[in-house]
């Protein structure tokens, strides 16, 4: 019997992100132009001062035999593109070619489906939190930052909020650690389940989680907060004997809220001031939700008690 002669492999041009936010995000190449640059519009978006808005662009054209090339030329940009380490201003990429623009650096690979998936499968575990599924904080800072850009040429409001669970500890300390790590990852499901699609969270470390929600005013992001507060306060969540549930216990969440621009335009400042909520929700009792306007309302009350006085 013959040897079947094998299939050719369906391979697919992408750039994948070798440093930076984006570490191991594979990009496919499936226009005919592709530009890469710092601008909105840039069909790869690099957050990176040092690339020029219209950095660089990768063009599909007809090779020998049927088969395809892809040009790189740099856009006249302000520091230059190096295609494996040389600066250049037009040539061919070949697999495995390394790109450097800024401070970002990206390979050029021809991917099959095997390949697509095994960059999706490094990317979700370099991302994501192992036992949420949550976003990472590294992941969910480089989601916001973008976001925020969008947000202030776009004009559109978005909400942060910071959320830590009360009295964590007990649960692992009553219950054990097997009980704890099935409450967090119980709590990660609340949240994302009360979230829209578009929006994102992200679990910090420890008991603490984030979210950011995409066009949403400060009383749409209370709302939401309200909505997951009171889910976590009346769920039953597991707890865990020899591997099996058998009981459940309950806990509560404290969660603070800012938004974007009322509270500020800057985004790592809009988590400190989410942050700043949270922790006012907690010194306030826990189980509750506070916004970073709370605060500024407090101390203008205590500002003018102290003058009447």
């Amino acid at each position: 019997m013959k040897p079947t002669k094998r299939e050719k492999r369906d391979l697919r041009p992408a750039l994948i992100f070798l440093s930076g936010d984006l570490l191991a995000v594979p990009i496919p190449l499936e226009r005919e132009e592709v530009v890469l640059g710092r601008a909105l519009e840039a069909d790869v978006r690099i957050n990176d001062t040092r690339v020029s808005r219209r950095h660089a662009r990768i063009n599909a054209v007809a090779g020998e035999n049927e088969t395809t090339d892809y040009v790189l030329t740099d856009l006249t940009s302000s520091n230059g593109t190096l295609l494996n380490g040389q600066q250049i201003k037009s040539e061919t990429l070949q697999h495995g070619d390394k790109i450097t623009v800024g401070k970002h650096i990206l390979r050029f690979e021809m991917l099959d489906e095997i390949d697509r998936e095994y960059q999706r499968e490094i990317r979700r575990l370099l991302s994501h939190d192992d036992l949420t599924g949550l976003l990472s904080s590294r992941s969910f800072f480089s989601e916001m930052r973008r976001e925020s850009e969008r947000a202030k040429q776009e004009k559109r409001p978005f909400c942060v909020l910071m959320m830590d669970i009360d009295h964590f500890k007990k649960v692992n300390d009553t219950y054990g650690h097997l009980t704890g790590s099935k409450t967090l990852e119980e709590i990660g499901l609340c949240i994302t389940q009360n979230l829209r699609s578009g929006d994102a969270a992200a679990r910090f470390g420890g008991e603490e989680f984030a979210a950011f929600l995409l066009d949403a005013e400060l009383a749409q992001g209370l709302v939401a907060a309200e909505r997951i507060r009171a889910e976590i306060e009346n769920k039953r969540f597991s707890v865990i004997r020899q591997g099996k549930a058998f009981e459940s216990h309950h806990i509560t969440i404290s969660i603070g809220v800012a938004s974007f621009p009322d509270d500020s335009s800057d985004p790592i400042e809009l988590v400190e001031r989410a942050d700043s909520a949270l922790y006012h929700a907690k010194r306030a009792g826990r189980n509750r939700v506070c916004t970073y306007q709370d605060l500024n309302t407090e101390e203008t009350h205590k500002t003018l008690s102290s003058r009447r006085d």
